[in-house]
């Protein structure tokens, strides 16, 4: 007994450490402490998606529309993520600020058991409805060729998303970004190393095509997914978690985790629904106006990534000050957070404004697919402020727990999408711009309304 109570002091010890800096530590600073590593392994999955588009690119615009085409439909996968990582990221970083280490263990077998279950169901679903998918984008028999075993690949594998995800969310809710960061590190740079050998073969590596860049994506996450869990079982958050499978996961903290991530994550599904009818629009354009959107879409996510980082931030910090009872410092923390992050994307914005050729250049040669991708780059570079304010305030909401503000504003925000760019593409005759068009005006009428929701403040009187 004597050796089970000191262990808990040590844990105890533990927790405060990880959570002192963040709930009465300078804002600024540990803001940045917190979103820095984030960014750092988001800048890597940048780096890695770039890589891929770069090397699927020599494959033609066939093969980069594959890319393009079966985006939303991952989104779609990592949307029923979200689910799981907002609720367990609410709970676990409030816990953690009120060093409730019972109700952490309790939540964090709960996570792990939902990703698992959700991961078989799109595995087997997913599998057999890949056709039917990229059909409904009225994705041409050429690029089908390419994206059903590009799909099918990830559904089969997504175990590994899943389970990342969730265990990602565990160890930032704690106040651990660095680990996280440091996983993502090595599994990007492994899959960035077997893009290649698996696209375009070498030796007795066949030759995958396509194929190759979503097998070197699973590979590369296996082990990290393994590499990550292993360290949440030794503890690597800085308190224990034994015991985690000594019980059965039960079914009510499960409902408490997916009420939390729901309004979130139904969001997130309307926002990609949106995006399989605004593909069904560029497909008209032609494939050179799809592979146009993959460019764009991946620089674009440059800004998306980072702002993520400050968002992973803004949750950790505002959830943790709200369980240490201080809802003004909660605040002041997510404003911190959203200020940094909109310095850094209006840099962004300039380089896209600005040097959208060479850009753009990087990742084709066609001069069709060139000319419409650096006029989706200049068109975005209007709305990335935007994008900071809408993603980090997302990621506060998500701390607090109160998730229906973000998605009362994000489904009427995305599903108007649709009839607007009909209407600018066809009736106005604006073309493709008319899509990008849709994409800023939208996002930035959406970040005004959630920074004004935000500014109220009910959310300081949010319990979980």
């Amino acid at each position: 007994m004597n050796a089970q109570l000191m262990s808990l002091r040590r844990t105890a010890g533990i927790m405060k450490t990880n959570s002192d800096n963040i709930t009465s530590g300078p804002i600024t600073r540990t803001v940045f402490s917190l979103a820095l590593p984030v960014v750092l392994a988001m800048l890597m999955e940048f780096a890695l998606a770039s890589t891929d588009y770069f090397w699927v690119g020599k494959l033609g615009p066939t093969a980069q529309d594959a890319i393009t085409s079966s985006m939303v439909v991952i989104w779609t996968i990592f949307a029923s993520m979200s689910l799981i990582s907002v609720g367990v990221t609410a709970v676990v970083a409030r816990y953690v600020g009120a060093k409730e280490l019972h109700n952490v263990v309790y939540f964090i077998r709960s996570g792990i058991a939902m990703a698992a279950g959700m991961a078989l169901i799109f595995s087997v679903v997913g599998y057999f409805l890949t056709p039917e998918m990229l059909g409904f984008m009225d994705t041409g028999e050429n690029t089908m060729r390419h994206a059903v075993p590009y799909l099918r690949i990830f559904f089969v594998t997504s175990l590994f998303f899943f389970m990342t995800e969730t265990v990602n969310s565990v160890f930032r809710a704690s106040g651990d970004t660095r680990t996280p960061t440091k996983v993502s590190i090595m599994v990007v740079l492994l899959n960035m190393a077997l893009d290649p050998l698996l696209i375009f073969g070498w030796g007795p590596v066949p030759a995958l095509g396509v194929a190759g860049a979503s097998l070197a994506s699973a590979i590369a996450m296996g082990v990290g997914s393994t590499t990550i869990f292993i360290k949440m079982l030794r503890g690597g958050m800085g308190y224990s978690v034994a015991g985690l499978f000594s019980e059965r996961a039960k079914l009510k903290p499960m409902l408490k985790i997916a009420r939390i991530g729901l309004p979130q994550s139904t969001q997130q599904f309307i926002f990609i629904f949106v995006y399989w009818f605004l593909i069904k629009i560029v497909h008209q354009f032609g494939e050179t106006a799809a592979a146009a959107m993959g460019i764009g879409n991946r620089m674009e996510s440059f800004s998306y990534l980072t702002c993520f980082g400050f968002s992973v931030a803004a949750s950790t910090m505002v959830g943790q000050n709200l369980g240490a009872n201080q809802p003004e410092r909660a605040a002041r923390c997510a404003w911190g957070a959203t200020g940094s992050a909109v310095g850094i994307t209006f840099i962004i914005s300039l380089l896209f404004i600005f040097l959208p050729g060479p850009i753009a250049g990087i990742f084709t040669q066609d001069p069709n697919v060139h000319k419409i991708a650096v006029d989706y780059l200049i068109i975005l570079g209007l709305s990335q402020t935007a994008m900071a304010f809408e993603i980090v305030l997302e990621g506060a909401f998500g701390g607090a727990g109160d998730t229906v503000p973000p998605m009362v504003v994000m489904i009427p925000g995305s599903a108007i999408r649709v009839p607007l760019a009909y209407y600018l593409c066809f009736d106005l005759d604006w073309g493709i711009n008319g899509v990008w068009w849709t994409l800023t005006i939208t996002s930035a009428l959406k970040a005004i309304v959630l920074a004004y929701w935000f500014r109220r403040g009910r959310w300081k009187l949010k319990k979980v």
